[in-house]
Formats: structure tokens, C-alpha cells, sequence
């Protein structure tokens, strides 16, 4: 059989399995990928230049009449997992006995529900989601790095928004965008690059990703990732419903796939605590512990993200609830060529 419809036969294959070919052979022969030149920069340290070129590309499909949809999305995700992992914090520091729920330390969670894999949410959007769902990595990245991490654990005072971050995301949308929306067939040629990159930086996601750091952080960490999946990821789920709702959006158009995309952990979630620590010295004393137990949440959500995403695809499938159809007044934001093929 063809290796490519070997790898469409699996759900999510087109991501997956580079993703996890990536890590399996980062954990058992790094130095494979460390040899410099181009290998090492395409399959070890290329992954953020490879999804800046995948960003030029989906935001060249955004419309001028898709910011809206696209900015409500975002915020909807973005709010939802944010409260869903203040909440379970919040219940380990004040409600808990000893301040940890089930050794999981406030920190730690709050560290690593809060925060979100873009890479990741990217490669599942691009083929399970619609452009909307794409489009709202550019809200979505505000959760990226310590900031709501410091704000929710008190250190507000101590912390600055990172706005250049959320800039650098936005850039590489906004220049899409603009071609896109100025040039229907430059619109058609960035069309291509949305399936043909995923493969691509799926790998060196995976290449820096250990499976040692589950052995590291024991079942705290993988519970740490558990929790991320299910929680986290159903109040992006649960606030995308509210929004549906309000919009009164017929049953058959209320999609939930970036919620669940949005069910991970980043790797630079692992750096929180540290900096969170630096900013209040009284977190020194867990700081090894929870950096551990966000670690063990990074590798279990790159596992069991995609397989969430591939259930709910699947769930609404069954029901008629096909991304696609989500937003039909977009549907002629696609050249009529490509609409016939």
C-alpha cells in the first residue's frame, strides 16, 4: 500500500505519526537529529520557521467578513481554558488539605492548563477544523508563556504583557491576509501549503519531545496531562457551545473542534514555573516538582489532544455537524475553480 494513504488511514495520521515518529526518535537516538546543516535545521530546530510559513499560508485564506467569527472563537477557547485551569488551581491551593490535589501542586497546574501547544492546535485545525478555527491561533497565542500563569498565582505586579510574542504570531496572519485578500489566485497558491506543511512540522514538534519526562514526572504528570485534556479542554469546548447558542447557531453548524485542539500543553509551558519562581522566591521550593509534572503534561497531551480531536470529528460527523459548514456565507470565499475540483 502507498505510504501516503497508509498514513491518511490513520485519523489525524498526517500529524501524528510525524509527530510521534519525531519523539520516538528524539527519546532513544537524539544524536541522530543533532548533526547540524540542514538536517538538524529541518527535522530538529525547524519547526517555529516551518509554522511561520503554515501561518502565511492559512491566513491567506482568511476573508475581510472572517475576522469576526475568527476573533469570537478565539477569545470563546481562549476564556474557557483559562478558567477551567484557574478553577482546578484555585480548588488544589485553597480547598486541598496540604495545598496540592493529589500532589499536583497549584502551580503546576495552573502552569500547564493555562497554556496551550500552537503548533499543535495549528496541525489539527488544518485538517479536522475549518479557517475560522485556523484563524484563531492569532487570539489563542495570547496565552503563550507565564503571564496568565504570574496573574492567576498573584505575581501580576511582578510580570509585563508579552506583547511582542502575540506580534510575532499576528505577523505572519497578517501578511496571508493581506495577500489573500488582494489577490484571489495568491490566495489559491498559499491554499496549497496548508496540508503539504503539516508533516513537516509535526516532526521536529515530536523531535523535542522526550517520552522519558512521563517516566520523570510519574503518574502526577500524566494525571497533570489527563486533567489538561478533559477539563481544560471542555471549557474551550463548553465556552464554544455558550457562544453557539448565544449566536442562536442552528444545532448543525455548532462545531467544537478548536475547543478540543485547544486541549494541550506547550513545551515552553516546562520554563513557567522557573520563571514563575524567579518572579516569588516562594515558589523555589516546588519549583523542581512542578516543572517535572508540567513536563510529564507536555508529552500526555501530544498524545491524547489529537486522539480528542479525532472523537469529537467523529461525534460531529455522525450528528451532520461538519466543520466545513460551519460558516456557509464563507463558503465564496473559495475561487470557483477550486470550489469545481
Amino acid at each position: 500500500m502507498p505510504i501516503f494513504r497508509l498514513v491518511q488511514r490513520v485519523p489525524g495520521g498526517l500529524m501524528i505519526i510525524p509527530l510521534l515518529l519525531g519523539a520516538t526518535i528524539n527519546t532513544f537516538w537524539p544524536q541522530v537529529l543533532e548533526i547540524g546543516g540542514f538536517t538538524q535545521a529541518v527535522y530538529k530546530d525547524g519547526a517555529l520557521a516551518i509554522i511561520g510559513v503554515f501561518l502565511v499560508c492559512m491566513g491567506g485564506q482568511l476573508s475581510f467578513k472572517a475576522t469576526g467569527p475568527v476573533v469570537q472563537k478565539g477569545f470563546a477557547i481562549l476564556i474557557g481554558k483559562l478558567l477551567a485551569g484557574v478553577a482546578v488551581g484555585l480548588v488544589a491551593g485553597f480547598l486541598m488539605p496540604d495545598g496540592t490535589l493529589w500532589t499536583l501542586t497549584p502551580l503546576a497546574i495552573v502552569a500547564a492548563m493555562t497554556n496551550s501547544n500552537g503548533g499543535l492546535y495549528a496541525a489539527l485545525t488544518s485538517e479536522f477544523g475549518n479557517k475560522t478555527d485556523r484563524g484563531a491561533i492569532a487570539v489563542i497565542s495570547l496565552n503563550d508563556g507565564p503571564f496568565l500563569t504570574l496573574v492567576v498565582l498573584g505575581a501580576a505586579g511582578l510580570a509585563t504583557i508579552p506583547i511582542l510574542a502575540f506580534v510575532a504570531v499576528l505577523v505572519p496572519i497578517v501578511i496571508g491576509f493581506i495577500l489573500g485578500n488582494i489577490d484571489p489566485e495568491m490566495r489559491e497558491f498559499l491554499k496549497k501549503g496548508e496540508k503539504l506543511l503539516i508533516p513537516f512540522f509535526a516532526f521536529p514538534l515530536g523531535a523535542n519531545i522526550d517520552f522519558n519526562a512521563i517516566v520523570v514526572a510519574g503518574p502526577p504528570g500524566i494525571l497533570l496531562g489527563i486533567f489538561t485534556v478533559v477539563i481544560s479542554g471542555g471549557g474551550a469546548m463548553l465556552f464554544l457551545h455558550l457562544l453557539n447558542v448565544a449566536k442562536r447557531r442552528p444545532k448543525s453548524r455548532r462545531n467544537l473542534i478548536s475547543g478540543a485542539a485547544e486541549s494541550s500543553t506547550a513545551g515552553a509551558a516546562v520554563a513557567t514555573p522557573a520563571v514563575v519562581a524567579a518572579a516569588d522566591p516562594a515558589f523555589l521550593q516546588i519549583l523542581d516538582i512542578a516543572t517535572a509534572q508540567v513536563a510529564g503534561s507536555v508529552v500526555t497531551t501530544a498524545i491524547l489532544t489529537p486522539l480528542l480531536t479525532v472523537l469529537i470529528y467523529r461525534w460531529q460527523m455522525k450528528r451532520g455537524i461538519d466543520p466545513e459548514n460551519e460558516y456557509p456565507d464563507l463558503a465564496d470565499d473559495v475561487p470557483a475553480e477550486h470550489a469545481r475540483a
